[in-house]
């Protein structure tokens, strides 16, 4: 992504960097704060610090990206703190779901680091305690995203008020509904590695339903006070999403296991494949369409027009 100090970045990236800025400072003095409370308790100071430590590490911080990038583009005041508690709370909320979906699936190493959950059985076994080493890590897996949803509460509860709020709650019921069901089908052999649902139409029952992009955009434009915009940016997101989603499968991104690269074999021939870069393509200009002709500056849709085509790169 360019940065502000990059002199090919364009203004609206610059702007939003500066508050991807302040989201990293606020993310660290929740936590600090956090941790501070909990200091004469080694064990509780513990936990905090290892949910820092993953915070801190970093990742995409694609959700506070998009986020601000509709909070902009809807002409959201940069200095207004409320983007950025907001941000800072996707970010906490994403982490949550991360720490159960790494012990779940038996992930190992997180952003270079072992995951919560390794780190806290080991813990468990250089200490020679008493019980599961295996059971403690998780336990401490799950308390700590409980953690992290508690502090990406208390940030959304002061920044979220009215139609942002309602967009938060439906975000966080989704996405547990959303798990639910991609695992529910994958252990019935129902799941399908195809994103075809995506480009038809997304539903609730995609582990990385296009609420992800359309949750933040429309709290985005919230908190700006541009409900009218909910249309545009729907539009986007769905598009957009099911761009992402197709590129993964012809990418073999981590969600695709050897179930999708079997199905890559069988169905995407070099014909094939075309016809899905065709797709891809065309979900992109369909993005861009909407970007193009929504009542935003015209740097904005400049910037969301570029930003669908990086999403869906090769």
């Amino acid at each position: 992504m360019l940065t502000e100090h990059d002199p090919k970045a364009t203004a609206p990236a610059r702007r939003r960097e500066d508050m991807l800025d302040r989201v990293e400072a606020r993310l660290r003095a929740v936590l600090g704060d956090e941790y501070r409370r909990h200091a004469g308790h080694a064990r509780a100071a513990g936990l905090v610090e290892s949910l820092a430590e993953l915070v801190a590490a970093g990742g995409e911080r694609v959700r506070p990206v998009v986020l601000l990038t509709g909070y902009l583009a809807a002409g959201g005041d940069p200095d207004d703190e409320r983007a950025v508690d907001a941000a800072a709370a996707l970010e906490l909320l994403d982490t949550a779901a991360l720490l159960r979906a790494d012990e779940h699936d038996g992930v190992a190493v997180r952003r270079g680091m072992p995951a919560l959950h390794v780190a806290h059985a080991a813990e468990h076994e250089r200490g020679g305690w008493g019980g599961d080493a295996r059971r403690h890590g998780t336990y401490a897996a799950t308390l700590a995203g409980d953690l992290a949803l508690a502090c990406a509460g208390r940030l959304a509860g002061g920044a979220l008020t009215g139609v942002a709020r309602d967009h938060w709650d439906e975000l966080r019921a989704d996405r547990s509904i959303g798990l639910y069901a991609r695992e529910a089908m994958t252990v019935a052999y129902l799941d399908d590695p195809w994103p075809g649902r995506c480009v038809s139409g997304c539903d609730s029952g995609c582990r990385a339903g296009w609420y992800a992009l359309r949750a933040p955009l429309l709290i985005g434009a919230a908190l700006a006070g541009r409900a009218d915009l909910t249309p545009a940016y729907e539009s986007y997101a769905a598009a957009l999403h099911a761009a992402w989603r197709l590129r993964g499968f012809l990418d073999g991104g981590p969600e695709y296991a050897w179930e999708a690269d079997l199905l890559r074999e069988m169905l995407l021939d070099g014909e094939e494949r075309d016809v899905a870069e065709r797709m891809i393509r065309d979900l992109v200009k369909r993005a861009s369409r909407t970007a193009a002709d929504a009542t935003l500056p015209p740097e904005w849709r400049t910037e969301l027009m570029t930003f669908a085509s990086r999403v869906a790169a090769a």
